[in-house]
């Protein structure tokens, strides 16, 4: 039996979904529902489902960053949306990183039934069936919101943990993505972005260095000095009296 898993906050679609629709049919079973994406995810993880029925419009949730994760950590997992937000765009986005069918609220059960059976082709021609460019668009999708998430909360904090929670993957699958699309881990990456901050705050001549380093995420000036050196290739000061020089000349 294929493992069948169902993702919505409203517990009527849930509770038609799950009742309304001859499973067995088509080979399924529901092996577990959830209210939201961290629980939903948390749930695929645990269950391991063959294909999933997911809404996209759900609280506290980024829908296609729910979808590329998923896609990106189960290549064959088949997912079909089932949402009320009617956008051409969003939806053409859905589908190019690998969802099965992308279904308006209220369906009727032949649209549903025709996903399922879908769905269920899909995995039972798991050998033949190649997504390889699904996985390609969800792993780009993927970091480069991890990167806008670092771009605009590099002055806190930041550990690789954060990011891979805004992104719903794990740790260790978003360092792997991070370094087979940019060549770098996520440490590198961090530096680089609080080091080019650095450089566009110390053509401010009234800013102490100091200061800066705070500014950019950095605790110890020391610290600092020595990472910005190793990719801007000079000290602070020499970089702020290098600007200076040809801003003046």
């Amino acid at each position: 039996m294929y493992k069948v898993m169902i993702i919505d906050d409203e517990p009527i679609i849930v509770e038609g979904l799950s009742r309304s629709v001859n499973w067995a049919k088509f080979g399924c079973e529901v092996v577990g529902t959830a209210n939201n994406g961290k629980e939903g995810k948390r749930l695929i993880e645990e269950k391991k489902p063959d294909m999933i029925f997911l809404d996209i419009c759900m609280p506290e949730m980024d829908g296609l960053t729910m979808v590329a994760a998923i896609k990106s950590e189960y290549k064959n997992l088949q997912i079909t949306i089932l949402t009320g937000f009617r956008d051409f765009e969003y939806a053409k986005t859905a589908l190019n990183l690998g969802v099965s069918r992308f279904l308006l609220k209220p369906s009727n059960m032949d649209e549903i039934e025709e996903a399922i059976a879908f769905m269920a082709k899909n995995v039972s021609e798991s050998d033949s069936y190649e997504p390889e460019k699904e996985e390609d668009n969800a792993n780009g999708f993927i970091v480069k919101n991890a990167m806008n998430y670092m771009e605009e909360h590099y002055k806190e904090k930041l550990m690789l943990a954060d990011v891979a929670e805004k992104v719903y993957v794990s740790q260790w699958h978003l360092s792997k993505l991070l370094n087979k699309e940019t060549g770098q881990n996520f440490s590198e990456l961090l530096n680089k972005i609080r080091i080019k901050k650095a450089e566009e705050l110390l053509q401010n001549s009234s800013l102490r260095v100091a200061d800066i380093a705070e500014e950019v995420g950095f605790a110890e000036v020391a610290h600092f000095s020595r990472v910005f050196k190793k990719i801007s290739g000079s000290s602070p000061n020499e970089y702020r009296n290098h600007v200076g020089h040809l801003l003046d000349s």
